[in-house]
């Protein structure tokens, strides 16, 4: 598995065309501190009504609880190095962050902003889950990541999505008794 993970991550990074050069740098600066989960929050909210500001608050429930089981515990406990420059062939390999690569934090976020908002209004998730998904992609072409870290990002965006909103229902219930 880690032979085919180098694999991958090299052949992602040499991935060339017109679309690629076109449509993943914005991806990366929109994603980059979570701007487009919060423009897609503002977006539902100031649309949707009652059931885009219950999407939104999900979302960014999720995205919140996502970036810090990431960022603060999970790179935290797995060291992990990012790909080695020289695989790199494109200038995206400096604009590297120097922590864990393990997992993507990028795509945590990304994925349990999209999750948590399915639930509530599914329509503007799945419109979410497309640049989550080119998120994941532009972290492997970029060299910022593997494409296990990714798959461990989505996994716990997930996660994340789903304690959103298990927590309240468990919590609610607790209280009721």
């Amino acid at each position: 598995m880690h032979e085919q993970d180098h694999l991958l991550t090299r052949r992602a990074a040499a991935w060339d065309s017109p679309w690629v050069r076109r449509v993943l740098p914005p991806v990366e600066e929109a994603a980059e501190h979570t701007k487009l989960w919060w423009a897609a929050a503002t977006v539902m909210a100031a649309t949707g009504g009652w059931r885009g500001r219950r999407a939104a608050a999900a979302g960014i429930g999720g995205m919140a609880v996502a970036e810090v089981l990431s960022n603060t515990v999970m790179k935290k406990l797995v060291e992990r190095r990012r790909p080695p420059k020289e695989w790199i062939p494109h200038d995206d390999v400096e604009d590297r962050p120097d922590s864990s690569s393990f997992p993507s934090g990028h795509t945590a976020a990304a994925v349990a902003f999209s999750a948590a908002a399915a639930p509530v209004w599914p329509p503007a998730a799945a419109a979410c889950a497309v640049p989550a998904l080119l998120v994941g992609i532009e972290r492997v072409h970029s060299g910022a990541h593997y494409p296990s870290d990714v798959a461990a990002g989505a996994a716990l965006g997930l996660a994340s999505a789903a304690l959103v909103h298990a927590v309240p229902r468990l919590l609610l219930r607790r209280w009721l008794r």
